[in-house]
């Protein structure tokens, strides 16, 4: 008898212990159908096409911008910044993906602080609200990058994994997202389908299409179906900075790192 009140207290214990992580970490339960959208490297296609379609269904997203070389210039492959303002002004999120496209894990630390910080000061000379949420270029990952994060002000890191984010498990500077480059839709779809039980699906979205990368490319008919699915099936669609309404990343600071921190890896670009 003693025995099994010593389990059963234990037990307890055990979940009050989950329970309390649970309440420091949400700031609000986690719904079903949460997706956040994300886009990155910044291609004309996300001006032209990309941000008139999430007006029509009325979705936010992040963007997460640079400046891609060797042609960032070349203004019939990627946005100006005058775009990019006008995405800002338009509602949507900015966020910073590096000045260059630079692999972090080949970065030392004043080079990486100076990749962030170049993009927060073209943010700044335009009015466009300083980045809180960074994206890996490449996906390529490094734990000495963390630091700088948090010293910089940043609440979230999106990686690759093509797997759920969880909030009670996953680090926010480790946020895994899925992409939707190619034409299977039905992965996608299912993909889409994992946003539950506390789970969120983070999407990664190249140009649409892009055509500086073409095998990132998402085809514009498919993306718009994608779309169409979500709001038809009644998803919650949002940004990176609207996620932080529902999670404390203070307290998700503090949950272990994954094992690896080179995730997937995308093609070289």
């Amino acid at each position: 008898m003693k025995s099994l009140i010593v389990f059963y207290g234990c037990v307890l214990g055990l979940l009050a212990a989950v329970m309390l992580a649970k309440a420091q970490v949400l700031r609000k339960q986690i719904p079903d159908k949460l997706v956040v959208l994300t886009f990155d490297d910044a291609p004309k296609s996300h001006y032209s096409f990309v941000a008139p379609l999430l007006k029509k269904y009325g979705f936010d997203a992040t963007f997460y911008v640079c400046e891609f070389p060797p042609d960032y210039s070349d203004t019939s492959k990627y946005m100006s910044w005058a775009e990019i303002k006008r995405l800002s002004d338009m509602g949507f999120e900015i966020g910073n993906h590096t000045r260059n496209h630079a692999h972090v894990n080949k970065l030392k630390t004043d080079s990486l602080q100076a990749e962030i910080r170049y993009i927060e000061k073209k943010c700044d000379s335009l009015h466009i609200q300083k980045p809180t949420s960074f994206a890996y270029p490449g996906y390529s990952t490094s734990t000495k990058a963390l630091e700088t994060f948090k010293s910089m002000g940043y609440a979230t890191a999106r990686i690759g994994g093509d797997t759920v984010y969880h909030p009670l498990a996953d680090n926010p500077y480790y946020v895994p997202s899925f992409s939707t480059a190619g034409t299977d839709k039905e992965k996608v779809l299912g993909f889409i389908q994992q946003a539950k039980n506390g789970n969120i699906v983070v999407l990664t979205i190249h140009g649409v299409p892009d055509l500086p990368h073409p095998w990132v490319t998402t085809p514009p008919a498919l993306f718009e179906e994608y779309l169409q699915y979500l709001k038809e099936n009644n998803y919650i669609v949002i940004s990176m900075r609207t996620l932080m309404q529902y999670i404390n990343t203070e307290e998700a600071h503090k949950l272990p790192l994954p094992l690896s921190t080179q995730s997937n890896k995308m093609p070289a670009k």
